[in-house]
């Protein structure tokens, strides 16, 4: 059982600090800090759990921590655990510049730690059933839309709800981004509250990806085509689509679907998969995966590189948006 410290308390960090309470055989939760002193003493009251006076006091206690801060100081206080050799799970986006997210990176190897970066959509049931499918997908489509909060407008939409599916992006095309073209809009807040954003590869992928925190619904789906197949992964209602083709061979079944291909072609047989999928909790689950990477020495399934690299795409992304930049 390792000895872990949450670090923040807020609306994330009370869900973060209740799973690790249910994550018992894995986890002893020395307790939490927050700058909020008042948040603080009603979170110790809440949960049972010790408030600490400061992110120091509360490092010298434990093996790891877990940092559900706001962004902006997401870089300071892992930079202090990771001084102190600590093991890190750090929500994303890892930081708020591209700077401090290589420094992250260059420390966590200095220190010789795990750490392990909070995209959580990687632990998604309908994500996870996809894996098994993609091969080599060329062209993408996601869609990540809700309904405005303003909570999390301290960023713009790119690394509150694009980072997500940047990061999805990346860990399936494997293949380095070549060109990043962007689209917003600051609506409510003073920061882009809607974009739209292109990411081509230099093996000829696309990604077309778009997010907004002004829907008036919620909506959290990708899209994925490859070589005769097409998979829709719903992040938000965790279902998952695959529709594969196959040559026809022999006389079709009646009960088959084919596709007329036209002359001298033959025939496509489709294939519609729609498997049922086991009700997990993704937070439970990546926070499992981290005991995992901390116990049996082995890389975290979402590295601080992996968290590195979708901050420099989003970053650039920014950078584009700023050229092109609408206000109402």
């Amino acid at each position: 059982m390792l000895k872990i410290g949450l670090i923040g308390a807020g609306h994330l960090g009370k869900i973060h600090l209740k799973l690790i309470l249910e994550l018992s055989d894995y986890f002893d939760l020395v307790g939490f800090y927050d700058e909020d002193k008042e948040n603080s003493a009603k979170v110790s009251a809440q949960f049972n759990v010790k408030s600490f006076g400061s992110i120091n006091e509360l490092l010298q206690q434990v093996d790891c921590v877990d940092i559900v801060t706001p962004t902006l100081v997401h870089y300071t206080t892992a930079t202090e655990a990771l001084r102190m050799r600590k093991h890190v799970f750090i929500e994303k986006p890892l930081s708020e510049t591209i700077a401090e997210a290589q420094k992250l990176v260059s420390l966590t190897t200095e220190a010789d730690v795990k750490v392990q970066v909070g995209h959580v959509e990687r632990f998604n049931p309908a994500f996870q059933a996809a894996l098994p499918y993609f091969d080599n997908p060329m062209f993408i489509e996601t869609h990540r839309l809700a309904q405005f909060n303003p909570r999390g407008t301290d960023v713009p939409v790119v690394l509150d709800l694009m980072i997500h599916d940047i990061d999805i992006v990346l860990s399936v095309v494997k293949s380095r981004v070549k060109k990043v073209s962007a689209s917003g809009v600051a609506v409510i807040s003073d920061k882009h509250d809607i974009t739209n954003a292109r990411l081509e590869f230099e093996n000829g992928a696309v990604a077309n990806l778009t997010a907004s925190r002004i829907s008036l619904k919620n909506m959290r789906k990708s899209r994925f085509f490859q070589k005769d197949a097409y998979i829709s992964v719903d992040f938000l209602t965790k279902e998952l689509e695959v529709v594969r083709m196959q040559d026809v061979v022999g006389e079709a079944d009646p009960f088959d679907i084919v596709l007329d291909l036209g002359p001298n072609k033959a025939p496509k047989k489709i294939f519609i998969d729609k498997p049922e999928l086991q009700e997990i909790n993704a937070i439970k689950e990546e926070l499992k995966s981290f005991y995992d990477a901390i116990t049996q020495n082995v890389s975290p399934k979402v590295t601080v590189e992996d968290g590195c690299a979708a901050m420099e795409v989003a970053i650039e992304i920014i950078e584009k948006l700023k050229q092109n930049q609408i206000h109402f």
